[in-house]
């Protein structure tokens, strides 16, 4: 089978998947510490299907905390380098490969990697094992939507274990390229390039840089490499004319991208090469508006919680992952609010590609302990490095509705997670929005986010009308019984935006094992659905107070029957119709800063 590349802003051409069947089995009794104590292996799994997940072959959701993998392949050692690439595994690993140690990672949304070049056998014949540690009762850990209880509850669903994201292996040579870093600058008409450099000749080397756009070189630039890095600002070839300019600009509407080809030489000699891609996209917030580009741009987003039925948190597919980009689009959303799940980067490729705007969220833990908060930092910090080049991605979210810090009106040390976590996302990437804490009791955020689930359109009108202002808003407005922002923290102007309302349940295609389904609100017809949506729509889209919105949800999600598509994406009305009542009138236009 051939597979897309799974780090579509570094694809080299020489790589190898280790997707498929692995031998596995589960070790509750702890028995085993090493690869070499296994004698038996009772199972087999379908990798990067979690076991949980029917697609696996297994399809066990009971509580299991400790598993182990292990699959042989064929790869002979040469003089280059050779890394071991995990794309998630969810939550903690141990690696060996011919029964030598090879890599740990601890985090269940976040990719490593190990240079396992020492450890391969001479005769080609190669064996790699994984254990994985993933306590299904630990409430301290980031888990997103996982549930801790046997069988789904309320709004969570059911638990992955293991390899979720695909594993791989590629040839480098001894001096190559770890990591990338794409920072456009719109006003400038330019972009930022960060590269780091592994190997012990890195001061004689140089890194060479082509961008294009289509046919039209923009730039063809080479930088010394120096203390293993390079960090410079590429000036694109500027035509002079604004309508090319303008044509450049990344927008849903218009998802230009600009092709890279990134080359580490030695002299005239290729050392390492990739290709790569970025984008010319600007987003920030000027007074009560988020800005594309240096223009006000209204977000229609919806909620997706990036789960199949029959996979769980992993995608079946490539062409899933596209086919939900194409989705959203098609119901005439901008853009998704990918909900308590760090989602797999070849989705976001599709939503650069395509034009598909992504608030990208931490997975919540749901305790409030030193250890929570230094696992989340630790993985936050991850997916930032991972996700930063993607010019899809516009907005980061570190917490929702207060899962983890749940004491935040009273207890001041989380207050100051909150405001440390928003910092520090500004401190890493000082180019997008951060919402500190969505939904409610916010404190530092760039985004004031209200989740209001009233279906009655009437006390929406009240709440938010045109005749209120945003100090009555703040001050006497509790949806969910929660108050907007902290004491201390009064509005400042930011944009407001309903990020999360809707919650529709139509019950129009029931999911095998799920015998009760439910929302927020219920329709029992196609027409009541259709109306009351519509309904719900009108009303958000025409309250002046909103610089955006984002409804719940894309598709339905077990027990969940709030979806505007069913569990297998088919739209409960028809997608037209959908498409119709979610588009505003444009008020974005490309171009200009």
């Amino acid at each position: 089978m051939k597979f897309a590349h799974p780090r579509p802003q570094m694809q080299r051409s020489n790589w190898t998947s280790l997707n498929g069947v692995w031998r596995f089995r589960y070790d509750e009794a702890r028995t085993f510490t090493h690869p070499s104590q296994i004698e038996s292996w009772p199972m087999e799994i379908i990798v990067p299907f979690p076991p949980e997940s029917e697609a696996s072959g297994i399809g066990d959701r009971s509580f299991h905390s400790l598993c182990w993998y292990e699959r042989d392949f064929d790869f002979e050692p040469s003089s280059e380098r050779v890394i071991l690439h995990f794309g998630a595994v969810d939550y903690s690993a141990k690696v060996w490969v011919n029964g030598r140690f090879a890599a740990s990672h601890e985090g269940g949304h976040t990719p490593f990697w190990g240079d396992i070049t020492p450890l391969l056998d001479p005769s080609g014949k190669q064996k790699v094992t994984v254990q994985v540690e993933d306590d299904p009762h630990e409430l301290a850990k980031p888990r997103g939507k996982q549930d801790w209880q046997l069988e789904p509850h309320a709004i969570w669903y059911p638990r992955t274990t293991g390899i979720w994201q695909m594993v791989w292996i590629e040839r480098v040579s001894e001096n190559y390229i770890e990591k990338i870093r794409w920072t456009p600058q719109v006003e400038i008409y330019a972009i930022g390039f960060e590269a780091r450099v592994i190997g012990e000749e890195a001061d004689e080397l140089a890194v060479d840089v082509c961008l294009r756009h289509g046919e039209q070189l923009l730039a063809h630039d080479r930088y010394r490499v120096v203390e293993r890095e390079v960090d410079r600002v590429i000036i694109l070839s500027d035509p002079g004319i604004d309508d090319f300019r303008n044509e450049l600009l990344w927008s849903p509407e218009r998802p230009t991208l600009i092709d890279a080809v990134v080359r580490l030489m030695r002299g005239e000699e290729v050392v390492d090469e990739f290709i790569s891609y970025t984008a010319m996209r600007s987003v920030n917030i000027l007074r009560d508006r988020f800005m594309l580009n240096g223009r006000p741009y209204t977000l229609r987003l919806v909620l997706d919680q990036g789960y199949w039925p029959e996979t769980l948190l992993a995608a079946p597919s490539d062409d899933a992952l596209r086919g939900d980009v194409e989705l959203a689009k098609a119901m005439g959303f901008n853009g998704v609010r990918k909900h308590q799940k760090i989602e797999d980067p070849r989705y976001l490729y599709w939503a650069d590609r395509l034009g598909l705007m992504v608030w990208e969220e931490m997975p919540s833990a749901y305790r409030f302990t030193r250890s929570a908060i230094k696992r989340m930092v630790r993985e936050w910090t991850e997916a930032i490095e991972r996700d930063y080049s993607h010019p899809c991605v516009i907005v980061w979210v570190p917490f929702n509705e207060s899962w983890g810090v749940p004491e935040l009106t009273a207890v001041r040390k989380q207050r100051h997670a909150v405001e440390a976590l928003y910092h520090l996302t500004k401190t890493l990437d000082a180019t997008r929005p951060v919402i500190g804490n969505d939904g409610w009791e916010s404190s530092a955020t760039d985004i004031i986010g209200i989740h209001d689930y009233d279906a009655n359109i009437e006390h929406l009108r009240q709440r938010y009308g045109a005749e209120i202002k945003p100090e009555q808003l703040f001050d006497r407005r509790r949806p969910g019984g929660r108050i907007l922002t902290l004491d201390g923290y009064p509005h400042r102007g930011q944009p407001i935006m309903l990020s999360e309302f809707g919650g529709i349940a139509f019950a129009k295609c029931p999911q095998p094992g799920v015998e009760h389904t439910w929302g927020y609100t219920v329709a029992h017809a196609e027409e009541e659905f259709a109306r009351m949506y519509a309904e719900l729509m009108h009303t958000v889209i025409h309250t002046a107070l909103f610089s955006g919105f984002c409804y719940t949800q894309f598709a339905d999600t077990f027990q969940e029957a709030n979806g505007l598509l069913c569990a297998d994406r088919t739209p409960k009305i028809p997608i037209e119709q959908i498409a119709r009542v979610t588009r505003i009138s444009p008020t974005y236009i490309p171009g200009g800063v």
